[in-house]
């Protein structure tokens, strides 16, 4: 080849080169940009990368439950009551047809949840111990107030924070930013030894104490190292919940309904597996055999069979309704044609919730136990706005995450037919702190000793025992500068952020639509008085607070912000 035609196919090669890399230049650039533009969803996608390896999830197995004498040595009715406490999670006040009518304008009813109030007491002004669940749980548990065990914030997975509020910035509708600070996130402990002390005393070691035979199922979320799991707080069994889906996305008998418009369902769909643990935190994870509310159940009532000759405490935390919207098919078909998706899918999780309390009480009469057994029935706060629904805290305004009424007003009953008298109702403000001296008295058991108990034994307004020397004045909730009073009729919220107060006599305005604090100053300052007093004792929370969510009391999150909306700045 002479140097002419040896240079034109330099030439040639030199072009194609230059063509290659343009063109690979070209594609690197627009991945490039497609990557930026996608940070998020990557970014979820190693989430659920890294949560489908992070621990191995076993098959299914079955639990070897404790089991209690083969033969009665007493009759039931000679013994301790029994005692079971069942919890739903986000279940929205109006859920339940025997407060407010039920989901989708009432064509989705609670029959075995409306039995459970007719056969026993219903408390119609009962609140939770937060706006969100795991201080709520606490109190449960304790009696306490959150000010005295410095549990004060919900335990957020990791990541969680940094996440939702990357997901919400780029949503953009129009809410004030989420605030969320990276410096203090990092000196927070890491989620499983974010907990309730394990010096602090609960109803299951007071009533383990007596002689009961005490066992865990469900939702936890106060603590799984260092001395805070169920089993190392009185419980003698857990059966935990180590993630959060109640079937696996893909399983052929779920109808699941994402959100595309919450930043948290986002982040759940991609961080949580299906799967439970035993007497452990994370690392022995196998499968539940089936759908999770009805699995529970299921071992809710090998419990009560297997424990049927000696008394007995199940703490029965459901994880239902909480998102990730999930249902059975066949739920799901039953509930009918109710819009939109997510609505009809949330119907049906209501209805295999209700279901569960059915089947536990049925099970309590076959065992020959429904008479000395006191049931208990709650939700750990009001329902969300994050779901998009816009009627199920009705009639009151706010949603979970605040503390309005619709935050912080939930279903209360217990049955007990040896002690309580169906029909029962009990108008008195109570809250979630009165449970633990209310079973402790129950059982015949003492309260703990040098621990103040800020509860109150509910026993004389369900009985009618003792009802006219019980009282109550005041009521407190706190989340870092949110704090509320309720003192009487009178409710006050202060907030640091925004600056700003509200006050409303519940008597004449239970809906809390009418703010009185610039009109009324002087039962702000008398209500004042009361937060600071409260506040005067308490301990610092136990770890701080790394983000503020700005929650709309009176849209849902599908709703666009506009100006004029209240809201709240949700510390946590």
């Amino acid at each position: 080849m002479d140097r002419e035609s040896q240079r034109q196919v330099d030439a040639e090669v030199m072009e194609t080169m230059k063509k290659v890399l343009l063109s690979v230049a070209a594609f690197l650039t627009i991945a490039a940009l497609g990557a930026y533009q996608n940070q998020t969803q990557i970014l979820l996608a190693l989430v659920k990368y890294q949560s489908a390896n992070e621990y191995e999830v076993g098959p299914p197995r079955d639990i070897p439950w404790n089991k209690g004498p083969d033969e009665a040595i007493t009759s039931p009715a000679e013994r301790p009551p029994n005692i079971i406490l069942i919890v739903a999670d986000d279940l929205g006040y109006n859920d339940i047809s025997t407060f407010g009518g039920g989901l989708a304008d009432g064509r989705v009813k609670t029959p075995h949840i409306d039995q459970l109030a007719a056969d026993g007491v219903v408390f119609t002004q009962s609140y939770s111990g937060a706006g969100t669940c795991a201080p709520s749980r606490a109190m449960l548990m304790t009696g306490r107030y959150p000010t005295r065990t410095g549990f004060e914030f919900t335990p957020t997975p990791s990541g969680m924070a940094p996440m939702i509020s990357r997901i919400s910035e780029e949503m953009n509708r129009g809410a004030p930013p989420m605030l969320y600070d990276a410096a203090l996130d990092e000196t927070k402990p890491p989620y499983e030894e974010q907990g309730l002390p394990p010096e602090e005393v609960t109803i299951a070691e007071v009533l383990k104490d007596k002689g009961y035979a005490t066992f865990h199922i469900g939702k936890w979320h106060l603590g799984r190292k260092n001395g805070m799991a169920p089993h190392e707080q009185g419980f003698d069994q857990s059966l935990l919940m180590a993630s959060a889906l109640y079937l696996p996305e893909d399983d052929p008998n779920v109808v699941n309904a994402k959100l595309d418009f919450d930043p948290i369902d986002q982040f759940l769909w991609a961080r949580m597996v299906f799967a439970n643990s035993f007497n452990s935190g994370d690392e022995d994870r196998f499968e539940p055999r089936g759908y999770l509310t009805d699995y529970w159940t299921d071992e809710s009532i090998n419990i009560i069979n297997a424990n049927k000759h000696q008394p007995f405490f199940l703490y029965l935390g459901h994880w239902g309704v909480h998102t990730p919207l999930q249902a059975t098919r066949e739920d799901y078909d039953a509930v009918g044609d109710i819009t939109p998706h997510r609505a009809r899918v949330y119907a049906a999780m209501i209805r295999s919730l209700d279901r569960s309390v059915g089947r536990i009480n049925a099970a309590l009469e076959e065992a020959g136990l429904a008479d000395n057994t006191l049931v208990i029935f709650t939700n750990d706060n009001g329902g969300p706005g994050y779901i998009g629904l816009p009627d199920i805290n009705k009639p009151f305004r706010g949603w979970k995450i605040s503390q309005f009424e619709g935050g912080i007003r939930v279903p209360l009953m217990m049955k007990w037919p040896a002690k309580i008298t169906a029909g029962t109702v009990a108008e008195e403000p109570v809250a979630h702190i009165d449970v633990m001296p209310t079973l402790t008295a129950a059982a015949g058991a003492d309260e703990p000793q040098n621990v103040i108990i800020d509860g109150k034994n509910l026993l004389p307004l369900a009985t009618g025992n003792g009802k006219e020397a019980w009282s109550r004045d005041t009521l407190f909730w706190q989340s870092g500068h949110y704090r509320v009073v309720r003192h009487k009729d009178w409710k006050l919220q202060v907030t640091a952020n925004p600056d700003k107060q509200w006050l409303f006599n519940l008597a004449d305005d239970p809906n809390e639509q009418n703010n009185l604090a610039m009109s009324n100053p002087g039962k702000v300052t008398e209500l004042m008085a009361l937060l600071d007093e409260h506040a005067a004792s308490a301990r610092a929370p136990l770890y701080p607070a790394v983000m503020e969510s700005a929650i709309s009391i009176d849209k849902t999150l599908v709703d666009r912000f506009e100006d004029g909306d209240e809201y709240i700045y949700w510390p946590n």
